[in-house]
Formats: structure tokens, sequence, C-alpha cells
């Protein structure tokens, strides 16, 4: 019998990349290829990408190096967005066979069945993004104890600042009946929780009829689609990965605040704290609109975790600005934020804009958000000390340890002698270590 070619994948960037790169392993595997470690010698290297920022463009170059010391022979292919965004210029890093654009990733071995290794620049496979109109079905596999489950892909939107529609293309998603039928089989395979991804979650259904009848509202669809998933029994816990507020309804909200299997726990990308800088950005939401869905939900979950998205140094983002913005999450009861220091994209308004913010003074707006964020993670978690919560533990970096997030994304660690991985067990939130992490008994 002849030896399987082997296979290693590398991932970048959001849940949803992670989603997709396990379904390109599976199709890898039903033809017959072996997956193992990137960190092995492989015959060919998968790179899955990612653009949101311009670390994540030199990430992929150090990454493609990296696989080719490790086996200069390999067959390399880069997908994912910065893919599509730049294939040519990705075609021209050193090692580079192939580059597969939006609509060809997922017909990635009609392409690399019958290639060696080229000596020279890399074929590019990326067709308009506009010409991208199929919903691929994807979920991470691999770690029993969680799952990214794609429902939605692409962006209607057109936040000024923002690649991701010319990256992925228009709004669409799954339909209900897949969607709950890739959520039973990931519960049947043994995964505890399932983390529902896309690029605009809440716009899952696009407009089309789901279950009876058509909803008045487009973005009421995903609220049916939480409902169904609810009544999947092989799963114990789902989490909503990031929703638009204005996506966020309080049909939805409510519904949660009910569920047994939906976590008490939201993110929801804010940006800005300053009316005028949400109208640059090309937000659909105004700063009262957010308050209100953070209330909204406090009222309904107390105990719910928030976080938050924010971007700093947009252009013409003044000290006055920014000050309004850090006020202004200073007030709101939400529990942590991930900051993002705005970078120029090209072909984006954003980058064409005047008030360029000196890049000295985002990194410093930057590290003052990050320090309110810290305070607001200790203060959630000070919030609920002396409160036993279910955790669902799993594997960490130190084979010593377990680690797990509560249903309210309290982070725990305790010895592995002390629990089970994916398992889900009931804890006493003790104190806060120096460090502000929670100790538990």
């Amino acid at each position: 019998m002849a030896t399987p070619r082997t296979v290693a994948f590398h991932t970048l960037g959001c849940k949803l990349n992670y989603s997709e790169t396990s379904a390109l392993a599976r199709l890898f595997e039903s033809s017959g290829y072996l997956p193992v470690k990137f960190e092995d010698e492989a015959d060919i290297y998968v790179l899955n990408t990612c653009s949101v920022t311009e670390q994540a463009d030199r990430e992929c170059r150090k990454i493609v190096r990296q696989a080719m010391r490790r086996q200069p022979g390999a067959f390399v292919v880069v997908t994912g967005c910065y893919a599509q965004l730049k294939p040519h210029e990705i075609a021209d890093i050193p090692g580079v066979d192939l580059v597969l654009g939006a609509g060809e990733k997922f017909r990635i071995l009609d392409y690399v069945d019958d290639l060696s290794k080229s000596p020279g620049k890399g074929m590019v496979q990326a067709g308009e993004v506009r010409n991208v109109n199929t919903f691929t079905a994807s979920f991470s596999f691999g770690d029993r104890t969680r799952s990214f489950l794609k429902v939605q892909d692409g962006c209607d939107y057109k936040c000024s600042f923002c690649t991701i529609p010319q990256a992925r293309g228009a709004s669409r998603s799954d339909s209900l009946e897949s969607a709950v039928a890739n959520a039973r089989q990931i519960g049947q395979m043994g995964t505890k929780e399932i983390v529902l991804t896309g690029v605009n979650l809440g716009d899952f259904g696009n407009g089309t009829a789901v279950i009876e009848g058509e909803r008045p509202r487009k973005e009421a669809l995903f609220a049916d689609l939480v409902v169904e998933l609810d009544k999947v029994e092989d799963v114990s816990r789902f989490r909503i990965s990031s929703i638009e507020p204005n996506l966020l309804t309080d049909e939805i909200i409510a519904f949660v605040a009910g569920s047994e299997r939906f976590m008490p726990h939201f993110h929801l990308p804010l940006q800005s704290g300053n009316d005028k800088q949400l109208r640059d950005m090309r937000r659909r939401y105004r700063r009262d609109l957010y308050e209100e869905r953070v209330a909204s939900i406090k009222k309904n979950m107390p105990h719910a975790c928030i976080g938050c998205d924010v971007i700093v140094g947009f252009p013409d983002e003044t000290e006055a600005d920014f000050l309004e913005t850090y006020q202004f999450i200073q007030n709101l009861n939400i529990s942590y934020l991930h900051v993002f220091t705005y970078s120029e994209r090209a072909n984006t308004p954003a980058a064409e804009m005047i008030g360029v913010v000196p890049i000295e003074e985002r990194r410093r707006r930057n590290q003052a958000l990050r320090g309110l964020s810290e305070m607001k993670r200790r203060a959630f978690y000070q919030q609920h000390l002396t409160s036993i919560r279910p955790v669902l533990f799993e594997h960490h970096r130190d084979e010593a340890l377990l680690s797990g997030f509560t249903d309210n994304y309290i982070k725990i660690e305790i010895p592995a002698s002390a629990g089970t991985m994916n398992e889900i067990k009931p804890v006493f939130l003790q104190k806060l270590s120096p460090d502000g992490e929670v100790v538990v008994c």
C-alpha cells in the first residue's frame, strides 16, 4: 500500500477561519491524505489567512518561511481573507505555490492533487469576490470540548475601515435545517459547547423565509436559529460569538435569558463611544442604542458577561473624542474590551480621510483602554465571588492544570487531578488572586 501524502494546516485570525480550516482538513482526509501537525514535515502546507491587521499580513510571510525551512520541497497553499485581497502579492512570496480566493478555497482538492513544487511564482486562483454567492457550511473539530460552527458568511455592511466585504463577499448563510443538523452532529461526536460564528452573525437568514412564513424584519431571522438550536439536546452549551448591537433584538436577549443551553455571554462591537466617529465609521447605530442593548441584557441577566470591541486612533479622533469614548465605556456595565489600534487598509474610505492620528498616540490610547478593560474584568469577577457557577473544563498548556470558563465567561484554572477534561462541574468562586484571576475551591 502506498504511503498517504501528508497535509498540515495553520490558521490565522478569527473563529470563522478555524471552522473553515477544519472543513478543509476533512476534505483532505476524505480523499486519503494524512493530516499532521504544522510543526511536522508535510507534503502540503495550507495556510488560512486573516487580513484584519497589518500584523496578519506579516505573519503570513513568516509562516510560509517556517514551512519552507521545515520541508523545502513541500507544496504551499495560501487561502483566506489576505489571499482574496492581495493574491498576486502572496504569489510573489518565495515558497508559495498556490493562492486560492474566497470562491475557490473549498475546491482546493481540484488544484492540489496533480500539482508539484514549482520554483517560479505561485499560481493564483482568486476570482472576483462579487461573484462569490454560495455558502459552505463548516465547523471545527478536534478539541472535543468546543466547536466553532459557521452559520453565516460575508457582509453587506459598508463600514469605512473594513476590508471584510472585499475579502468574503456579500452576506449569505446556511439554511436553518442544515445549521441544526451540523450542531446535532457536533454534539453526537461528544463536543459539549458550540460557538456560533459568522462575519455578521445577526444577519443569519439574509432575507429568506425560515420555519413558517416570512419574517417582517430581516434581522429577526437569527432569533429563529437560536430557538431551534436550543432544542439540540446533544449539546450542553451554545455561545453567540459576536453580534452587531443593532441586530441583537429584545427577542433574542429574552430567549437567551430563559435558556439553559445558551450561555449568558454576549460580545457586542462598539468601535467608538463617540457619535461623530460612529458616523464616520459608517456604523449602523449610535451610542444610545448600544447603551440600550447593554441595559437590556443586564436587566434580563444581571450575571451576564458582555465583551466589547473598540478601535482607537481612527482618522480625526481628537483627544476629546477619545476621552468621550473612554468615559462612555467606563460608565457601561460591560465586562471586558478587545482594543484594536486603527491601521490604514487599502481601498477603504477611511484610508483617504483627513485627520490622521500619529502612531504613538494611537498606541497610547490603546494602552489606556487596555487598562480600563483590566479594571472592568476584575470588577466583573469580583461581583461573582462567593457564588457557584458551572465550568466546562478543557486542556491547559500546563499538563498539571485544567482550564475552563463558567457559563458567564469567567476563566478558571484547577489542578488536573481535581477535574476531568470535557466535564461541566460546579465550582465555588472563592477569591481573586493578586494577578486578578479567580481562585476556586
